[in-house]
């Protein structure tokens, strides 16, 4: 699998094995972009999420693309990875953006208030204070989930004497073949209210003076790759845009959320006949373009998209050092330095994440190891019963598809201090958060 980011490729993908040098070796090195992760370990230590710039951009410019039939806004999903370096990036691209918080909101702020005016603010439990920050700030839409929640923004909305443009996320009941955890489109979870309700909840909104009903908001879940859901949610919302026009409510957007899934298991990167490019991406994009636009084309509506993990995933890694071998009866270990509170998605979700070498050699034979991290917890792994290119203490590992729900979940478990981060161009290199240090986490105690 060719995993580059360089402008002059036509891959995507942000990590790929070179030659040490223009003579063929029987080492390969790991690069993001034009630089080794070996001497970005080296230079920041580890564990360190890395991120491609490059890549970042080019994945989002596809997606953008493939909605060109359609008025639409990506508003990118804030909580898959809101380093505000990438926000700045993807603010740079014209992205809008997808807020489930009151910091998350913050976020943009400090980036430039304009973001705000292209985005949403979704999630169950909104406060009236980060209702109101988001009323002051000029929100585009409030994805409403709850009764409850629609009268506390008609509240705080009075109160500030400012319009709130709201759409009800509506719950189509839709299954989509996901883990449970990240499933949202069944009545027997938490999110949005019943459609069978909707058209009673929006003329409740439209009572209250200082709420505009602007919109329609869905998601069924993430991680998914069958597109069929996605027509099978949207089908539902352009029959309810439909009657609620009849209605006489002024449905200006469809919010048809997020979810889009990838593939964390990939060949070999050294394989030179499996690339993944940009085609094999705007092919997957299109397809479920396709799925959400399809039932909206004659409504006349403008489209809001939140991805995430499509676009940010594979974009960075998590690099690890082994620290120790050890063997238990027939079971091998490789303890490494990362662990449950830099990337918790195995934990939490048995999520698979290929485990790559720094440096590939040639004839290097492979075994089969569970790699695991120094928490005081048994969940705390990456992979159990993998079988990789064998290793030795201080060799250098890389997680591969880790831009996506690994650095914004992280824990201080252990009083662990968080990972740096760097996002690479080219063959520049900058710290865009910094090591978390011991005093760092003990600072607000008392």
């Amino acid at each position: 699998m060719n995993r580059t980011a360089d402008s002059s490729s036509k891959t995507l993908s942000a990590f790929q094995y070179r030659n040490a040098s223009s003579r063929r070796t029987e080492r390969k090195r790991l690069y993001c972009e034009g630089v080794t992760v070996a001497d970005l370990a080296k230079r920041f230590g580890t564990p360190l999420y890395v991120y491609s710039a490059s890549a970042i951009r080019a994945r989002f410019r596809i997606f953008d693309r493939a909605f060109k039939g359609i008025p639409h806004t990506i508003c990118y999903s804030v909580k898959a990875n809101s380093n505000r370096s990438v926000l700045r990036l993807l603010a740079a691209l014209r992205s809008g953006f997808d807020v489930v918080s009151g910091g998350e909101l913050e976020r943009l702020v400090r980036i430039s208030r304009k973001t705000a005016a292209k985005s949403v603010f979704s999630g169950v439990g909104k406060t009236p204070a980060e209702m109101r920050a988001a009323l002051k700030t000029g929100i585009l839409l409030f994805n409403m989930e709850s009764e409850a929640e629609l009268h506390a923004l008609a509240a705080c909305a009075e109160g500030m004497k400012k319009v709130a443009p709201v759409a009800l996320r509506v719950n189509p009941d839709v299954p989509a073949e996901t883990h449970p955890y990240i499933s949202t489109g069944l009545h027997q979870h938490k999110f949005g209210v019943p459609m069978q309700r909707a058209r009673e909840l929006y003329a409740q909104a439209a009572k209250y003076k200082y709420l505009r009903v602007a919109g329609i908001s869905v998601h069924i879940g993430s991680q998914i790759r069958d597109v069929k859901p996605f027509t099978a949610a949207m089908e539902h919302v352009a029959a309810l845009v439909r009657e609620l026009r009849e209605d006489g409510h002024t449905i200006r957007y469809v919010d048809a959320g997020g979810g889009l899934g990838i593939s964390y298991q990939h060949p070999d990167l050294s394989d030179e006949n499996s690339i993944s490019s940009a085609e094999d991406f705007a092919a997957q994009v299109n397809q479920y373009a396709e799925a959400v636009m399809g039932p909206l084309r004659s409504l006349k509506v403008h489209l809001l998209l939140e991805p995430g993990r499509s676009i940010i995933a594979p974009a960075g890694a998590l690099l690890t050092r082994v620290i120790y071998q050890k063997n238990n009866g027939t079971k091998k270990f490789l303890i490494v330095d990362a662990a449950m509170n830099d990337l918790i998605r195995p934990s939490l979700y048995s999520a698979y994440h290929e485990i790559v070498p720094a440096e590939l050699k040639e004839h290097t034979p492979t075994e089969k190891v569970d790699v695991v991290g120094p928490i005081c917890e048994t969940g705390d792994f990456f992979a159990r019963d993998r079988e990789l290119p064998a290793s030795e203490e201080g060799d250098l590992l890389a997680l591969l598809d880790a831009g996506a729900y690994g650095m914004v979940l992280t824990t201080n478990y252990n009083t662990r201090p968080s990972p740096a981060e760097i996002l690479v161009e080219g063959k520049s290199a900058k710290v865009v958060r910094r090591r978390q240090t011991v005093s760092d986490l003990m600072r607000l105690e008392r």
